[in-house]
């Protein structure tokens, strides 16, 4: 017996209403998902059991590795800009807190979204509380530079404000994150969704690392996945595995579109995606009854962007507007090679405000360094002597191998020409078998 389901298309641009497509699905497939499907990753995977979810492995999501949070504790950004606070106390241990107090803090969020609480979701807060205490005061400093760009770009879309802390879990706050299959930037696009969300991607430049153009994407894409699913644990989750796993999860549980109820057929990161978001939203609402100081951050207070249509290396707007370059990579992690391509088109820069006066008194500075090349005139060329009329020996001795040439221009008499390289009228004429002293724009004459 067939029946059919409706499926996203995943990679394919929305416009208004999401587009789907029929397929017909046989009742009798195999209900077991195909571990092939999902990396394990086994240091991170945990058993849980209890009234609400049924006995199963999840793995937390790959931005919450120790490998991963590592690599964001050593950006420059977060190294530099990012200090402990002095009036804060931070606690070394996670203190005890009950079962009951985590239902009731999470009840009180104010939040559209469901923040529901049972074993695997406690798993997450305690993996956020007691194992990554440090990098939860990093990530903490981060927010700070970041969530007003996530929480506008959510509010343009009538978006629950809650999905901010999306990025925490998918890319811990690093711009540059790239996952084990591609995934890029703050909100980790594959290459084919962000590009049918406008994200472009060249060897020079990647949209899927600006945070500003990544997140109005994000917010395009989590629009259209709530116009397939019309639940929010449903379409976090699919942002995580694809909505046609969402799909055949539906499927093998029997029609039923909760999240928690649909558990058992996701994939293993899939079943650890919701209860981390869910813990994230926690962990940053209430670090300070967990004892976390958020760093205190040292980033700009105010940046400003300013469109350079030439090539411009970082390089050469740091030595220029004594500026560090790491502060510049770290305000422009769309660039991939410490160059803005503006030579492509008009590209912006941003730096901090208080640099952007200097960058645009020294511009020409800036951009005669960043363009500057070792070329010889169009109009005057050395290459090796055509084979024509044999020379005397006397001018083989004197063009040693290379003969000059010239490009004829608008006022130009053969007299000049022969002035201007130093030789005589005679020996121009002879050496471009002129009989005359006509000569026409464009002519090329060899003058040595």
């Amino acid at each position: 017996m067939k029946k059919t389901i409706l499926m996203l298309l995943a990679g394919l641009p929305f416009i208004g209403m999401a587009q789907i497509v029929t397929t017909e699905f046989d009742e009798n497939d195999d209900a077991n998902i195909d571990e092939n499907e999902v990396e394990v990753l086994n240091e991170n995977e945990v058993e849980v059991l209890n009234e609400d979810v049924s006995e199963t492995g999840f793995d937390f999501p790959e931005a919450l590795t120790d490998a991963n949070l590592d690599s964001l504790m050593n950006l420059y950004m977060t190294k530099t800009y990012l200090s402990t606070a002095d009036d804060c106390q931070q606690l070394s241990e996670n203190p005890d807190v009950s079962h009951e107090v985590y239902r009731d803090r999470l009840k009180r969020m104010p939040t559209i979204m469901d923040m529901a609480y049972n074993d695997v979701v406690r798993s997450c807060i305690d993996r956020y509380m007691v194992r990554l205490r440090r990098q939860v005061s990093y990530m903490l400093g981060a927010a700070n530079f970041y969530m007003p760009i996530f929480e506008q770009a959510l509010d343009t879309y009538q978006l629950p404000l809650e999905l901010k802390y999306l990025p925490i879990i998918e890319s811990a706050l690093n711009p540059t994150a790239v996952s084990r299959v591609g995934a890029t930037g703050l909100w980790q696009f594959m290459m084919a969704t962000g590009k049918a969300y406008g994200l472009e991607v060249t060897s020079l430049t990647d949209d899927r690392r600006d945070p500003v153009k990544s997140s109005y994407a994000a917010a395009r894409y989590l629009r259209d996945l709530y116009l397939i699913f019309g639940d929010w644990n449903l379409v976090i989750a699919a942002y995580n595995c694809g909505p046609e796993n969402i799909n055949r999860a539906i499927r093998r549980s029997g029609g039923k579109r909760d999240y928690w109820e649909i558990y058992p057929y996701l994939p293993k990161e899939t079943r650890g995606y919701v209860p981390a978001f869910i813990a994230a939203n926690y962990a940053m609402t209430y670090y300070c009854e967990h004892g976390i100081c958020p760093m205190q951050s040292k980033l700009p207070a105010k940046t400003d962007t300013v469109m350079v249509n030439q090539n411009v290396d970082f390089a050469k707007v740091a030595a220029v507007c004594n500026i560090d370059i790491d502060m510049i990579r770290s305000l422009n992690p769309v660039y991939r090679k410490d160059m803005v391509p503006g030579y492509s088109k008009p590209s912006p820069l941003r730096l901090p405000l208080s640099d952007v006066s200097r960058f645009i008194d020294m511009e020409d500075s800036i951009y005669a360094m960043s363009g500057k090349r070792e070329v010889k005139p169009a109009e005057l060329v050395v290459e090796e002597p055509p084979v024509t009329t044999k020379p005397s020996r006397r001018e083989r001795a004197q063009t040693a191998t290379r003969a000059v040439y010239y490009t004829v221009k608008r006022g130009d008499t053969l007299s000049g020409i022969a002035r201007r390289h130093g030789t005589t009228l005679a020996k121009v004429k002879r050496l471009n078998g002129l009989r005359g002293n006509s000569i026409r724009i464009g002519q090329r004459l060899r003058v040595k």
